[in-house]
């Protein structure tokens, strides 16, 4: 029997992500979490499901994310699922941005590791810590397939009247200036999986796609290719996020330096960790915010309120962008979770055919649900995302290619 085993990698700037996936069955093997890489405080979570043992936690340095990966494979050695398995077929990476470059899972070589660093001015905090993980990982199973699957893939379909930003075309193909969106795993997964609970096959669906976490991204997705989505050359742009501004007058910036003294740097800071909820209100965690709001207290609603309203905007830009929309699908942490966001977006679009049962909202269920009234011109779905399910996946099949 062929290999069938896949082990994704989210390689952050301190920490690493990892699941093994057996992609005959799509069934997780082991999850787990390696933190603070190279302090004194490292952690090490490790939860095997194939035998029945529970988490397994490790705490001390460790060193550099070749360590980490190290602790990893000894950890999945101890199940009897190590990274010398010949059943392992693959490594998935989860890669932020690929630009225009990459439009599909690649293989990764020489070649493709310099155009991922190649695109690390666009992508600062996540493509270095990415190669970090995919070069330790190649080092330490020089033999075995390792394939990055990029955030921005999904979204490379856009038309360029989508993707470009209208600014002289000459200063933006130099500096390579233009929306690429992120979220893009997810993004596929979601629109994928929403045509499934609707009977239908992505080709026949339009979906807008609301990824709402702490980090939040709209697409708008035609017959299962994205026409639009919201974040642009960086993740920034778009939504009311947990601590970044999403979208504002670029004149802000201007006006910052000039009469607020302000640097680069500080703008950045203000804008990516200082803005979105925890600017307006204090908090980037919604289940606070409701509680807030359930108290009366006026900052937090109007935060909750700004991030409704920029929400129902893109819904209705992105209904005008696709003409004919099938259904809206809510995913990730606030998106899965939140029912009260779920309802309050909906709220006021019913003569768009968008509507939400109440009883039906307030289900929590880990499986993707319906949550529109019976017979809504719109369905309006609840679909849990599984990025590393499409890493995994995506990852297969290119090598039983």
């Amino acid at each position: 029997m062929s290999p069938s085993r896949v082990l994704v990698l989210n390689s952050g700037s301190s920490s690493v992500k990892y699941q093994l996936l057996d992609m005959r069955d799509s069934s997780r093997l082991a999850v787990g979490l390696v933190e603070r890489i190279g302090e004194e405080t490292s952690r090490l979570k490790h939860t095997p499901l194939v035998t029945g043992g529970g988490s397994r936690e490790w705490n001390g340095p460790i060193a550099d994310h070749e360590a980490a990966l190290k602790a990893v494979s000894e950890e999945l050695a101890k199940d009897g699922l190590g990274l010398d398995s010949p059943e392992l077929a693959a490594i998935g990476h989860r890669v932020v941005h690929g630009g225009k470059s990459f439009t599909e899972p690649t293989v990764i070589d020489d070649a493709v590791l310099a155009e991922i660093e190649r695109l690390i001015p666009v992508a600062p905090l996540h493509n270095p810590a990415n190669l970090t993980g995919i070069r330790t990982a190649r080092a330490l199973r020089p033999d075995l397939p390792q394939v990055a699957v990029f955030d921005t893939a999904f979204h490379t379909t856009m038309p360029e009247s989508a993707a470009r930003y209208a600014i002289d075309v000459k200063t933006a193909d130099e500096h390579r200036i233009r929306r690429y969106g992120f979220h893009g795993t997810s993004h596929a997964y979601v629109s994928r999986a929403t045509a499934e609970l609707l009977g239908k096959a992505p080709e026949e669906v339009n979906v807008i796609v609301l990824h709402l976490g702490n980090g939040a991204s709209a697409s708008a997705v035609r017959g299962g290719k994205c026409v639009d989505t919201s974040m642009g050359l960086t993740p920034l742009e778009g939504l009311v996020m947990g601590t970044r501004s999403g979208d504002m007058d670029p004149a802000v910036i201007f006006h910052l330096m000039r009469v607020g003294g302000m640097s680069t740097d500080e703008i950045d800071t203000l804008l990516n960790k200082k803005s979105g909820l925890i600017g307006l209100c204090g908090d980037n965690d919604m289940r606070e915010i409701r509680r807030r709001v359930d108290e009366g207290d006026e900052e937090a609603q109007l935060a909750f309120d700004i991030y409704i309203h920029r929400l129902k905007k893109y819904i209705g830009a992105y209904y005008a962008v696709l003409g004919r929309v099938d259904a809206v699908a809510f995913t990730a942490g606030v998106g899965e979770n939140a029912s009260p966001v779920r309802e309050a977006a909906m709220t006021g679009l019913e003569e768009l055919g968008l509507a939400v049962d109440r009883e039906l909202n307030a289900v929590r269920s880990d499986e993707p649900r319906l949550i529109s009234p019976a017979h809504a011109r719109v369905a309006v779905a609840v679909v849990p995302t599984d990025e590393e399910l499409e890493i995994a996946a995506q990852t297969y099949a290119l090598v039983g290619q």
